[in-house]
């Protein structure tokens, strides 16, 4: 006998975009592959114009949107409370490790070192992932660690990364095209503070458009390149953690003094969805960097799969090994993991809230 009872509506037979998000970086990698494939094995299909060829092979637009809509959410009332660990973690994740790949890179070249050039390097390691950290500092943090994710909306697009090049003279970043890659993100910083509203409307922008804008960026990279790219970048993927993460716990145990509780910093070494772009960003600005563009790519889409997958084991095991894998607000405890006084209530610490 058949069951009356009828479907519910709202069960997916097909959850495509629940099975990405279970993915660490997969709403940008996954769709980056799937590019990949079909301008290899149907290059017609990106060609027939008007608006398949405007959703599917153009993303800069797209991307543009989403750097728009991050610089909504950079607001002085959400780095005021957390300034410090806030440039704490700018310095050991971003400053750190981008001034050391660039010495590298007078020291050996654009070539770099092992198939990894220097464009892939500074791509992976002068950013990281917010929503990893958000997630890990949410059970293992205080407000004040959760609050500095603000730093992840900072360092997040190709800007640190046309920094470093430009100003250790590894590349001819011109002065226009610097500017127009951070005028969206300063217009998008404008008026976020000036309507909070449109803040709040812009907020989902990145989950919605992201997935597009990468099979988008999918669609110019050799598949060759996926073969050449794989490998180093999980070797890349793999030195992201230890490497950033490693520098990020630094300033967390003797800028931030945050004691047993300092290897909550290597959670931040991680590497952002978006930073798969910036190659190709990088190359627009300086067509020196092409030849680098495409296995650079795969490298920093394979770096933002491992590394979101390393950074919170290693934090994890660091915290463990110190006795303080806990929720340090329900235990009770400060940054430092020492019982809170009485009146900790009414600090600014506490005052302060996790970014909406």
């Amino acid at each position: 006998m058949p069951d009356p009872t009828p479907p519910d509506p709202t069960t997916l037979r097909s959850p495509l975009y629940g099975t990405m998000d279970r993915i660490p970086g997969g709403t940008m990698v996954i769709p980056l592959v799937l590019g990949a494939v079909v301008a290899t094995t149907a290059p017609g299909f990106l060609e027939l114009g008007s608006f398949t060829t405007a959703l599917f092979a153009t993303p800069m637009p797209l991307m543009a949107l989403v750097i728009f809509a991050t610089g909504m959410q950079i607001t002085p009332r959400s780095i005021g409370p957390v300034a410090g660990t806030t440039g704490a973690l700018l310095l050991g994740k971003t400053l750190v490790p981008g001034l050391l790949v660039v010495a590298l890179g007078v020291a050996v070249g654009l070539d770099g070192i092992l198939g990894i050039s220097i464009l892939a390097l500074l791509a992976t390691f002068d950013n990281s992932n917010g929503g990893i950290w958000l997630a890990f500092t949410g059970k293992y943090g205080t407000r004040t660690d959760r609050g500095a994710y603000v730093a992840s909306a900072m360092n997040d697009g190709p800007f640190f990364t046309m920094l470093f090049i430009g100003a250790a003279g590894l590349g001819s970043i011109p002065l226009d095209a610097f500017a127009a890659a951070i005028i969206p993100l300063v217009l998008g910083i404008f008026v976020g503070n000036i309507d909070h509203r449109w803040t709040e409307i812009m907020r989902p922008v990145p989950n919605i458009v992201i997935p597009f804008f990468a099979f988008g960026l999918g669609t110019g990279i050799d598949l060759s390149a996926i073969l050449t790219g794989g490998v180093t970048g999980i070797v890349l993927g793999l030195v992201v953690t230890p490497f950033t993460g490693g520098t990020t716990y630094l300033a967390y145990r003797f800028l931030l003094r945050r004691g047993k509780r300092s290897g909550i910093g290597f959670a931040a070494g991680t590497t952002a969805g978006n930073s798969i772009v910036t190659p190709a960003i990088i190359a627009s600005a300086d067509p020196r960097f092409e030849q680098y563009v495409d296995v650079a790519t795969v490298q920093v889409a394979t770096a933002v799969l491992i590394s979101a997958l390393t950074a919170p084991l290693v934090a994890a095991w660091f915290l463990r090994r110190n006795g303080t894998l806990s929720d340090p607000d329900q235990d009770g405890l400060d940054a430092r993991g020492e019982p809170r006084p009485a009146s900790a209530s009414d600090s600014p610490e506490s005052a302060s809230s996790t970014p909406r």
